[in-house]
């Protein structure tokens, strides 16, 4: 190119290039003012001067007069060298976004692009090649509660300090909202007392969304079970909440709620790690701190504000539908058993109570609650070795359901009062 006070050649884009052709033409008196203030989108002023510059500068007029310099919105040298220190010295496996948001609280704010030019630059952070994904990702529920995805995690989420924990999440399809809790264990009481959970903050979602364990659904060998009425201690929750059961086949059919623990391996080990948490119940309160912020920053509007979740009917009881329940024979003395446990029904007497089903809760707080149809019955639970004996007319409210009864010295069940005709009919 000529016209280049130093003599070298200037990096044009194509548009610069096209620009610096039409200028051309109206030096030369090829095209006119208002040609070129047409074919470059301005005005004629906007043309009088790169056509002034373009005689006494050449192709540089149309260049920007800060190419080749330092930006005058550039970040002090001092600043970057803070910056660097503190990824170097606390938040070196931390990714950008991550090591941003620490920064921020510190006074070390910076733009958004420049948390992952500055520390790649510096050999301290190197971007990860994702793969072409194989499949395309299902879209969205259109509204929250449609559908709320189930998974847990076994992960070092202390780092070592403390207990091993499981981390058991719920996360909505629609806005990805997250509801997770640490467990000692993933058990269907895990499972069932974060699905307590969710009922009590945003009622009944229409679907959940799980895998295929045997936790979810009954198995005969691996197979799951023929039977249509069969279902798990978690399987009978949905049944009674009119909720969708949905078991996914494969792990991409779950990839909201695997993603999720991708982010949160990578967020929240390090969110516990300054809290120096060891235990599950202080694991847990780091974890109530921080889902609030991680709702804001990484949750999605819905497209539809309503319509998704329901209220919890008059029938539902929040402490009762997640529970692991059992169904037993009432016997003749009144006496319900369970794991060791004897219940002794109190009045009033329902007909078909002696000798009926009765079924029998283990709730997650550890309180037995015993159901006859669907009244609740109050119960006086003895002691291990107590005899049950006669049932005595005690009025329920002078004993309270879940209260343990005292020894007494009653005859055993099984040896015949004094008075038995058994013992006149034998002597």
């Amino acid at each position: 190119m000529t016209g280049v006070p130093d003599g070298g050649r200037i990096a044009m884009s194509r548009r610069e290039r096209d620009a610096l052709a039409v200028m051309r033409g109206v030096s030369n008196g090829e095209r006119t003012q208002a040609e070129a203030a047409r074919l470059l989108e301005r005005s004629v002023r906007q043309v009088r001067r790169p056509k002034r510059e373009l005689k006494s500068k050449g192709d540089r007029a149309l260049v920007h007069g800060l190419r080749g310099r330092p930006s005058n919105h550039r970040h002090e040298p001092a600043a970057r060298r803070r910056v660097l220190a503190a990824y170097r010295s606390r938040y070196r496996d931390f990714g950008p976004a991550l090591a941003g948001e620490k920064r921020a609280g510190e006074g070390l704010a910076v733009g958004a692009e420049t948390p992952r030019r500055w520390p790649s630059a510096a050999g301290l952070w190197e971007r990860r090649r994702r793969r072409d994904p194989r499949r395309s990702r299902r879209p969205r529920r259109r509204c929250f509660g449609e559908l709320v995805q189930m998974g847990a995690s076994v992960h070092g989420w202390l780092g070592g300090r403390g207990e091993a924990l499981v981390l058991v999440t719920r996360i909505d399809d629609a806005t990805g909202r997250v509801l997770a809790k640490s467990y000692r264990g993933g058990t269907v009481e895990a499972r069932l007392g974060l699905l307590g959970e969710w009922l009590r903050a945003h009622g009944r979602p229409r679907a959940v969304y799980t895998d295929r364990r045997s936790t979810f659904g009954p198995q005969d060998r691996g197979r799951a079970a023929a039977g249509p009425g069969a279902r798990t201690q978690f399987g009978r929750a949905p049944a009674e909440l009119d909720v969708g059961l949905i078991r996914a086949r494969s792990p991409q059919a779950k990839g909201r709620v695997g993603r999720s623990f991708g982010t949160a391996q990578g967020r929240w080990v390090k969110e516990l790690r300054p809290a120096k948490a060891k235990t599950c119940e202080e694991a847990n309160a780091v974890l109530a701190s921080v889902a609030p912020a991680h709702d804001r920053r990484l949750g999605k509007a819905p497209e539809r504000p309503t319509g998704g979740r329901r209220r919890l009917g008059p029938g539902h009881r929040p402490e009762a539908i997640p529970s692991v329940r059992a169904e037993r024979v009432a016997g003749n003395d009144y006496v319900a058993r369970l794991a060791n446990r004897h219940c002794r029904l109190l009045p009033p007497v329902y007909p078909g109570e002696r000798g009926g089903r009765v079924v029998l809760e283990e709730r997650l707080d550890g309180t037995p609650a015993i159901r006859f149809g669907r009244r609740h019955l109050p119960f006086r639970e003895l002691t291990a070795g107590t005899p049950a004996g006669p049932r005595e007319p005690t009025p329920a409210a002078a004993a309270p359901a879940g209260t343990t009864e005292p020894t007494s010295d009653a005859r055993p069940a099984d040896r015949p009062a004094k008075n038995h005709p058994w013992r006149k009919s034998y002597k």
